[in-house]
């Protein structure tokens, strides 16, 4: 269900280190907000200052209660702080946003429907699901939130490799490719009990990642309460080359869909989260839950 909102105040969060053209964007946008907005509001600029600053700024922007909107300009990785700064803020007035700023923009591309600007000035607010992702810690630690999708084995070595080789197309492929020649697959204790050995496993609230990969027909499923479980079961390298070709060509098709899943790790493993890789020790709990409608958004 949408509403029409107008805001007091709209908090725009960007690096100014960026490869990209994060400040420009940032500033034009305020520009922007600034001639078609048609009431009083107070839009402030706010670079980050180090890893996870982003987390606090969205935190402390929200916290005081509400109509707040903030606005990451930035790719995944960068808006994944926004959302998680402005789920612990507690505000359930907040609104966040994104304006790509990165080198995949998975979850604008996926999910935008206009200009930011225009759809700011239309205060046209929809809530989305978010994934709920907890990592063995102890019960009252926080839980982690992802807006796109959570990948393990492959996924998260080509998000490393990619970060290592730099952008652009050509590099890309030589990184992609290098990647792709080195991973192992992966071992984990199913809930069941059972043991399985995955290639790649990604749990999806989008139907689109690295910019080239359709991983389901999930159009529309952005608030269905449930997410998308994407596994290649352990094959040889050319098969798993042949299945990468499919996803960037024609798509995976139909994938299962599921409210909560998880597993047990065997050794460390790496995930990557909204393009950033973490890590996971072994013998932790892994547990991935839809949280249903849990972020507002526009845009």
């Amino acid at each position: 269900m949408t509403s029409a909102r107008t805001f007091e105040s709209i908090v725009i969060i960007f690096n100014p280190n960026s490869t990209g053209d994060a400040r420009k964007l940032a500033e034009r946008l305020h520009g922007e907000l600034e001639d078609i907005l048609s009431y009083a509001v107070d839009i402030r600029l706010q670079p980050t200052g180090h890893a996870g600053h982003a987390v606090e700024l969205a935190r402390d922007a929200v916290r005081g209660g509400g109509d707040v909107l903030v606005v990451s300009v930035s790719g995944d990785g960068g808006y994944n702080e926004v959302v998680n700064g402005v789920m612990q803020g507690g505000n359930p007035r907040a609104v966040c946003a994104v304006l790509g700023a990165g080198n995949a923009n998975d979850h604008r591309r996926s999910t935008g429907t206009q200009p930011l600007g225009e759809a700011i000035a239309g205060g046209r607010v929809r809530s989305i699901d978010l994934l709920r992702v907890h990592t063995g810690e102890e019960a009252h630690s926080p839980a982690e939130y992802a807006h796109s999708y959570v990948g393990f084995g492959l996924t998260p070595v080509v998000a490393m490799d990619l970060e290592k080789g730099g952008k652009g197309a050509l590099k890309e492929m030589v990184s992609v490719m290098r990647s792709f020649s080195k991973f192992e697959p992966f071992e984990i204790r199913q809930a069941d009990g059972g043991h399985r050995t995955l290639d790649s496993l990604v749990l999806a609230n989008i139907p689109e990642m690295a910019k080239y990969a359709t991983l389901s027909d999930a159009d529309e499923k952005l608030s269905d309460g449930k997410f998308e479980v994407i596994a290649f079961a352990h094959v040889p390298k050319w098969r798993v080359l042949l299945t990468a070709l499919r996803a960037a060509t024609k798509g995976l098709g139909d994938q299962p869909s599921v409210s909560s899943y998880s597993f047990t790790t065997l050794k460390p493993l790496a995930y990557q989260i909204d393009g950033e890789v973490k890590s996971v020790d072994a013998n932790m709990l892994v547990r991935i839950e839809c949280a249903p409608a849990a972020l507002s958004t526009l845009g």
